[in-house]
């Protein structure tokens, strides 16, 4: 910081950009257009009042900002997850990309009610929000409220969108051959596939890709997203007759705590004798599995951040094209493969 200036401003309590058009020598004009990435400017000058309003800790005035510019700088998150297993990842994700821009995140649940729904999206627009984010607990569903024509950008981030909207979610198929492909490398041959419901987008998605990678040695077996699934998949794999398989890659990580449980029980040894991978990466399930779990982590961090850029983006006025993006996943590698 300038020489003395922490004791100069210190003085007056709130910091105000009064402050920092007096310490970077500028009109108080000239402060709010660097501030604001508004104006003609050198870059130089541009970047010494921001640094400078940093190390003198000024904060803008919300409403101030909001009325000059329009917006008020939060963004409403909107989702039926009611659990957050999948909501919270995203959410942080995208608090962390807008933290620095100055925006908030405004989150409701609406479970899968669309009279609450449309309740929580009027009070967003009542808000004044300047843009909407979309989650939910599966990618091949909408959420029960209608969200087109708004008249703040939405986008949408692990929820089915509509067809011009602009669409984040994790590559299930790119994951799934993640953990075939890494089943493989340990030397597995015979790879049984444990999953969820054959209706689910994301379990036709992970099953092709096994397929395609591990062949058709071991018929995949559609269940429900439970460890007591996992346990009975495998009680009927290990109780029938012929060649067993040498690893288990399961459609999440409750299927694969169940299978785990279950392989101990028959008095198999994980990983020695059959590796296990699940998917989702769920911490708190993956780590307190014995032995811990090896699991395909979707990346919903990632993809929260990628949503809240680019809804900031729309509500800033720049072009975005329409589509869905797959973000890539990565394979977490613990004990148990």
């Amino acid at each position: 910081m300038e020489a003395g200036l922490d004791q100069e401003v210190g003085k007056k309590g709130r910091i105000t950009i009064h402050d920092v058009a007096a310490v970077a020598g500028v009109s108080i004009s000239t402060a709010s257009k660097a501030l604001n990435d508004t104006g003609r400017m050198g870059e130089e000058t541009r970047e010494r009042v921001k640094r400078i309003a940093r190390e003198i800790g000024f904060r803008p005035n919300a409403l101030a900002r909001g009325l000059l510019s329009k917006r008020s700088f939060t963004i409403g998150l909107l989702t039926n997850d009611t659990y957050g297993r999948f909501t919270l990842p995203v959410m942080a994700g995208i608090s962390e990309a807008l933290v620095d821009h100055g925006v908030s995140v405004f989150l409701c649940a609406i479970e899968d009610d669309p009279a609450l729904g449309q309740i929580h999206v009027d009070a967003m627009l009542d808000k004044q929000v300047d843009g909407i984010i979309a989650s939910g607990k599966r990618l091949d569903r909408s959420l029960p409220v209608d969200l087109s024509n708004l008249p703040v950008p939405v986008v949408y981030a692990f929820t089915e969108g509509t067809p011009d909207s602009v669409t984040f979610r994790s590559d299930d198929a790119q994951g799934a051959g993640l953990a075939v492909e890494w089943l493989m490398k340990l030397g597995r041959r015979r790879i049984a596939h444990i999953t969820g419901p054959e209706s689910f987008f994301s379990v036709r998605e992970r099953a092709g890709a096994y397929r395609e990678i591990a062949g058709d040695t071991e018929p995949v077996m559609y269940g429900v997203w439970s460890e007591s699934w996992g346990h009975e998949a495998v009680a009927k794999i290990w109780g029938r007759n012929g060649e067993k398989p040498d690893a288990v890659f399961c459609g999440n990580d409750q299927i694969a705590r169940g299978a785990i449980d279950a392989l101990r029980e028959c008095g198999i040894r994980v990983p020695e004798d059959v590796s296990v991978v699940g998917f989702d990466n769920w911490e708190i399930m993956a780590e307190q599995t014995r032995p811990p779990l090896t699991s395909v982590d979707m990346g919903l961090k990632a993809l929260g951040r990628e949503a809240g850029l680019t809804v900031l983006a729309l509500a800033e006025g720049r072009p975005v094209e329409a589509g869905v993006r797959k973000l890539p996943c990565h394979l977490v590698v613990r004990q148990s493969a």
